[in-house]
């Protein structure tokens, strides 16, 4: 199984960045589908971003062309930059690793806040 610690979260006002860094411990994190996912104050969580052991991303709708995910597979860390951010983008940001197995690991999570 793969630990996961995510970083990076914090206050911003709407129209600014954050970038969200999430190091990963495990042999398998370089051929897992690693995502970033986020769940708001009585909502469910929802997947945000995921990328590919082969670099091939997807995104929910509301963050297309403002949020990028990327990983680097050397330093097994995967990112999460955030641009042009929304008080609608306020939520526990958390990693995820889904191993080729089915077995999916998770972080403890990162606030992100966006002030109006």
């Amino acid at each position: 199984q793969v630990q996961l610690v995510e970083s990076g979260g914090g206050l911003v006002q709407a129209g600014g960045s954050l970038r969200l860094s999430c190091a990963a411990s495990g042999s398998i994190f370089s051929i897992g589908v690693m995502g970033w996912y986020r769940q708001a104050p009585g909502k469910q969580r929802e997947v945000v971003a995921t990328i590919t052991s082969g670099g091939s991303t997807s995104y929910v709708a509301s963050v297309k062309g403002r949020f990028t995910i990327s990983r680097d597979n050397a330093r097994k860390t995967v990112y999460l930059q955030m641009n042009s951010l929304k008080p609608e983008d306020t939520a526990v940001y958390y990693c995820n690793c889904l191993d080729p197995m089915g077995l999916s690991s998770w972080g403890q999570g990162t606030q992100v806040t966006v002030s109006s």
